[in-house]
């Protein structure tokens, strides 16, 4: 009976190892899938202002025009990046973690045939332990109760190490995918952030260095209106190109928003 109560302590261990790999695996999952979905929607959400920051710079002159422009290119480079951190978290992050609801389920199989297997043995011991109470006097039912219980001991015993060597794979295997998929998930983010820094960067200068003062020259000489003896003629563009009217470069590729 304590060979029993080992095998019942260790069945508890191995569910539990199982047990909490579904459950923790279910909510990282979850919580990933999400986080993939609010990125790609963010990344559409920032296609929208890259179109918006054109839109308004064909209204403005030529240095804002140019600057705004300028901006919305280095912005669609980004969303280009993180268009590829969307597929990258959902081949490297979401799959893999998805492949653990039918891995748990198989685990679960192990775990119900090992029980199967130990509820024979508990019956047999406790039918052998009646009939000694019950017939201490009749060796012939008691060797062959004795002789059951060592039958349905032995099969216990091959089936806990079947399920010993099961539940240890799963449990190394489940801890270097851990390891795996969260270094994976790092290395996106890293990547990511790496890349958008430096374009980011790029904008912020490319804005500060935009001469405003020009625009306002062009502007005033546009709506200023002569009131002296001479004709009052409208004063041409200060710049040949304010006219110009800027559109996407064809690297830039438009997404369907995400829903």
């Amino acid at each position: 009976m304590n060979i029993v109560l080992s095998r019942d302590a260790q069945v508890k261990i191995m569910e539990n190892t199982v047990s909490n790999a579904e459950h923790y695996f279910g909510q990282f999952c979850s919580v990933m899938a999400s986080y993939t979905r609010k990125t790609a929607k963010l990344r559409d959400k920032a296609d929208e202002l890259v179109k918006q920051l054109i839109d308004f710079g064909n209204t403005e002159n030529p240095e804002l025009r140019s600057a705004m422009k300028n901006m919305a290119e280095e912005l669609a480079k980004i969303q280009d990046y993180r268009h590829a951190q969307v597929e990258r978290l959902e081949t490297k992050v979401v799959a893999p973690m998805k492949m653990y609801g039918p891995l748990i389920k198989e685990r679960r199989a192990e775990i119900k045939k090992f029980n199967t297997v130990r509820n024979k043995e508990i019956k047999e011991l406790q039918k052998l332990e009646k009939l000694r109470h019950r017939a201490p006097s009749d060796r012939h039912m008691i060797v062959s109760a004795e002789s059951s219980v060592q039958k349905a001991s032995i099969d216990a015993a091959r089936t806990t190490q079947q399920l010993e060597e099961v539940i240890d794979n799963f449990q190394q295997q489940k801890i270097k995918d851990i390891q795996k998929i969260f270094s994976d998930f790092l290395t996106i983010e890293m990547i990511f952030h790496a890349r958008a820094l430096e374009v980011y960067t790029s904008a912020f200068h490319g804005l500060q260095d935009c001469d405003l003062e020009k625009d306002m020259e062009d502007f005033r000489a546009k709506i200023h209106i002569n009131t002296g003896t001479q004709d009052a003629r409208p004063v041409p563009a200060t710049n040949v190109s304010s006219n110009t009217t800027w559109h996407m470069s064809s690297t830039v590729r438009w997404r369907p928003v995400t829903d």
